[in-house]
């Protein structure tokens, strides 16, 4: 890419596309193009079509979708696969009409098998039942990289699809009704603290910079102790005795017992803009052929196949060993107990992303340094 090529990245404000976008700008990148959603629906053929016909734009990064947590996913299913199949298909088809010289398709790693072999490698794709509480989200992400390897095999375009892990980082989603588990977690044990403390200003900024269920800093003690009840935030007193400092206990969905891998988000974009500058997809199918078992490639030599991108780190830690990380850098003194009537979902995603290595990139935030940066970053 030149510096001054117009590139268009879709879901520039979330927390991938904001940090693509901080990434190719400190790069020099000057010709970044942007909408918001009032701006332009995704999930509109016409409006995208009049898009790229007035823009034009020579590289596409979408980045934009549909996302959210087991809760989201599980209420949310007809919209998770709806809303994401519309946008991606309007996205990638246009950029297909209008020469786009190169496309960045982001998914993510719940594509893969509930019961995948770990650490999972691209070739695991489509061999087994995928987790039920996500499967609408993960379906229309399997028919976006297929998209892409589709368009590649009868046009010839150069689209290349990444499956980063579970990310986290500035100008994540702190939306307890909708947001992943790290930032989800990080501003619970955030508002236990306050409220082991007795600080209700900082509750109640808290509250107003991001309302839940329309509840902001202004309601009554009542309401919001109801409201941070509902979300695990338990103020635990005994009837005879005035509350202390300790008597705060919170509550997480299921067992504490799943694998987590996590990966700061200014990483992946690192990852996502290290792709678009040195590697294409003849690159990229190459490398996924080296990668499969010599068995799969003799039986299969024909067929181009899993040639997406998985990003992550190979490290993984448990959902317990998360929450205990984030109350030890907060500094939460009170107790965190899990609810296993709660889903606990895929009891393992573990990446291999040996792919991406030898493709030239690994990343370089460990998971404790970033838990300290996000925290920095959720109370600015």
């Amino acid at each position: 890419m030149e510096k001054n090529s117009k590139i268009y990245v879709a879901g520039h404000r979330g927390l991938v596309g904001s940090a693509i976008v901080k990434n190719l700008q400190a790069k020099g990148y000057t010709n970044l193009v942007a909408r918001t959603h009032a701006e332009l629906d995704l999930q509109d053929q016409p409006a995208v079509q009049a898009f790229f016909d007035a823009e034009q734009p020579e590289y596409v990064v979408l980045a934009a979708a549909k996302v959210g947590g087991i809760m989201a996913n599980s209420i949310y299913r007809g919209q998770f696969i709806y809303e994401n199949l519309q946008m991606q298909n309007n996205v990638i088809h246009q950029s297909y009409l209008h020469g786009v010289k190169k496309l960045l398709f982001l998914g993510s790693t719940c594509i893969y098998p509930k019961m995948a072999p770990q650490p999972m490698s691209e070739d695991c794709l489509l061999t087994d039942t995928l987790e039920y509480t996500n499967e609408p989200y993960a379906i229309a992400k399997i028919a976006g990289l297929k998209m892409c390897e589709a368009y590649n095999l009868q046009y010839g375009t150069n689209y290349i699809s990444v499956m980063p892990t579970n990310l986290y980082g500035p100008n994540d989603n702190f939306n307890l009704e909708t947001s992943h588990v790290l930032p989800a977690m990080l501003r619970k044990i955030h508002l236990a603290k306050c409220l082991e403390e007795k600080n209700w200003d900082g509750i109640r900024e808290d509250l107003n910079r991001r309302p839940v269920e329309g509840v902001d800093g202004n309601a009554e003690e009542k309401e919001i102790i109801e409201l941070l009840n509902k979300y695990g935030v338990q103020m635990v007193t005994d009837c005879h005795e005035q509350s202390s400092r300790n008597d705060i206990r919170l509550d997480l969905w299921g067992s504490g017992k799943p694998m987590r891998e996590f990966l700061w988000s200014e990483d992946m974009a690192d990852a996502c803009v290290f792709l678009l500058e040195n590697r294409d997809f003849a690159d990229v199918m190459e490398e996924s052929h080296s990668c499969n078992s010599s068995k799969l490639a003799e039986s299969a030599s024909h067929e181009v196949r899993n040639t997406h991108i998985n990003i992550g780190t190979g490290k993984e830690l448990s959902i317990r060993q998360l929450a205990e990380t984030i109350q030890k850098e907060i500094g939460f003194k009170g107790t965190i107990e899990f609810d296993t009537t709660k889903p606990d979902g895929t009891m393992r995603k573990l990446t291999n992303p040996s792919k991406l290595h030898a493709l030239g990139w690994k990343h370089s935030i460990e998971l404790e340094e970033g838990i300290k940066l996000m925290y920095g970053h959720y109370l600015k």
